[in-house]
């Protein structure tokens, strides 16, 4: 085994809004050189960093909008968001849990900050990753996997000095439970200042971690919060270690070598495939949600 060296680390500048409800650093595909091909199949990532919202009584969020061709991955660190779509999925995602919606082929959605949650306000932090599916699996049966943090596999380091959630894929035999139509690790790393976590992907696999809270070093490279480090596509093996109290998201999967046509809430392989989602979507095929 050899050692996974970094190959940049980036501090996304700016935010947006996604309807009224999330302040996002739009990551992949937004920085350049994070394209959806190089980041395959982690096709999008948007981040949420603490934001605080004041209490309303209106939920904020984003109304109904479709999706087909990929998967939409939801992890609540601060906050909570009600998630419904009109293939029967919802329901809460609270701190610590995960969503899991497989679009495949066509759901409406609609995803908004918790009713409760939204009287008080609150800090509120969110990573949506959009993960492609092959295109075997494209038009499959959209599915729903509501992943509490109480059912995540949890490896904890010695001395009490970490954890890692292992939501998909594995880390020392751990298996993640969260089911994925292609190789994907997703892992969740709380550490305590000075700890280290080792990890070690195919060296194909297209690697990177986001520092959540405090900073970190990878073989020597500070990581600050926020920050995104993205590995080189050689090498397996790497160390994390935190320079104080950390939460890092580390990502790593096989990318999918397949052509990548996106429009929007569609990312599938070919244009003439884009327009039918498109006339699908336009001629009620995506079903029916409030």
């Amino acid at each position: 085994m050899s050692t996974k060296s970094i190959e940049r680390i980036i501090q996304p500048a700016g935010t947006h809004f996604v309807g009224d409800g999330f302040k996002v650093h739009n990551i992949i595909p937004g920085i350049q050189g994070l394209s959806m091909q190089r980041m395959s199949p982690f096709i999008m990532l948007d981040y949420n960093a603490p934001c605080y919202f004041p209490p309303s009584e209106t939920p904020r969020g984003v109304d109904v909008h479709p999706h087909r061709g990929f998967e939409t991955v939801t992890i609540a660190y601060k906050g909570k968001v009600e998630h419904h779509d009109s293939s029967g999925g919802g329901g809460i995602i609270a701190e610590g849990d995960v969503q899991w919606m497989t679009a495949a082929s066509g759901v409406l959605h609609k995803e908004f900050h918790e009713k409760e949650w939204s009287k008080h306000g609150g800090l509120f932090q969110m990573v949506q990753l959009w993960v492609n599916l092959p295109a075997k699996y494209k038009m499959s049966a959209p599915k729903y996997q509501a992943i509490a943090n109480s059912t995540i596999p949890k490896f904890n380091l010695p001395n009490e000095l970490g954890i890692v959630e292992v939501i998909a894929g594995q880390y020392n035999n751990l298996k993640g439970v969260a089911s994925t139509f292609s190789p994907v690790y997703l892992l969740n790393v709380k550490l305590k200042a000075t700890a280290t976590a080792n990890f070690s992907f195919p060296a194909n696999f297209n690697t990177a971690v986001l520092v959540l809270e405090g900073a970190i070093q990878i073989d020597g490279n500070p990581v600050p919060t926020n920050a995104f480090a993205l590995f080189e596509n050689k090498g397996e093996e790497f160390t994390i270690q935190a320079s104080e109290n950390a939460q890092v998201l580390v990502l790593s999967g096989e990318p999918i070598n397949e052509p990548i046509a996106a429009h929007g809430p569609f990312v599938m392989n070919t244009r003439q495939e884009i327009m039918q989602a498109m006339h699908d979507y336009n001629t009620g095929k995506f079903g029916y949600l409030d």
